[in-house]
């Protein structure tokens, strides 16, 4: 209630600050002709925000895992589902990069190589393929037909099973989902509580690094994982996983 009461309070003041800053504009134009009035295009919130966000998983995971990449500096780097226009673009700049995602994609940047696949499908002319892997906020996804996906509870389960076999021995995987008290909320996403998710993991890999994005929004870096903290997730109800992984 609070929240819809300062939206409101802002909007209002917004809208007296418009109509002030466009009189005084037009009082300056006056007989100008440089830059007519076009169509009306009010803003009224944005003079109270600040100059941008950095906090939340994206942000937080993206800028984390580039790094990572960057000083590993890996021979070949394979992506699977990530977001193209933060991490994928990320990556980018510094180095090629192949996607995988069950979505299509049209447009064609330098240093990004696409391909539409189904990762919860056996993918046998990929495995032993590379040497790093990222996939970050997107397995959460798999099986819920969010994204056109065929619908099956356990694609999760499918796609890392497929991501371990594409993964050579001794290469990185990084790997990040939501974490809290486990559950689906259909159909955007799972939550995975840590206890489950080690064990999924630990199977496959070791674990070199754990941080994770808390439920304000912050990063917590290199956190050391303990047997009180996993079980109450790190304090998370919707935090955000980022897991550097070694293939066994």
């Amino acid at each position: 209630m609070i929240k819809v009461f300062r939206l409101v309070f802002l909007n209002i003041k917004g809208i007296a600050f418009y109509f002030k800053s466009f009189l005084i504009l037009k009082r300056q134009k006056g007989k100008d002709l440089n830059f007519p009035f076009g169509r009306i295009f009010p803003i009224f919130w944005e003079r109270f925000s600040q100059s941008g966000k950095m906090s939340g998983h994206y942000f937080h995971q993206d800028l984390h895992i580039a790094k990572r990449i960057y000083n590993n500096n890996p021979k070949k780097h394979l992506d699977i589902g990530s977001r193209i226009d933060g991490f994928i673009a990320h990556l980018a700049v510094f180095r090629k990069v192949e996607v995988l995602d069950i979505r299509s994609l049209d447009s064609k940047v330098e240093n990004i190589v696409f391909k539409q696949e189904d990762l919860m499908q056996p993918q046998v002319s990929l495995y032993d393929y590379c040497d790093s892997i990222s996939s970050l906020h997107a397995i959460e996804h798999f099986g819920l037909g969010r994204y056109g996906d065929q619908v099956d509870y356990f694609g999760y389960l499918k796609a890392l099973n497929n991501i371990a076999k594409i993964l050579r021995k001794g290469g990185v995987f990084y790997f990040s989902v939501p974490i809290g008290p486990q559950r689906i909320e259909f159909n955007a996403h799972r939550v995975f509580s840590l206890s489950y998710l080690i064990t999924l993991l630990e199977k496959d890999y070791d674990i070199v690094d754990f941080s994770f994005v808390d439920d304000k929004g912050d990063l917590n870096t290199s956190v050391q994982l303990n047997q009180k903290d996993i079980i109450k997730n790190y304090g998370c109800h919707y935090g955000c996983g980022i897991f550097e992984l070694i293939k066994k």
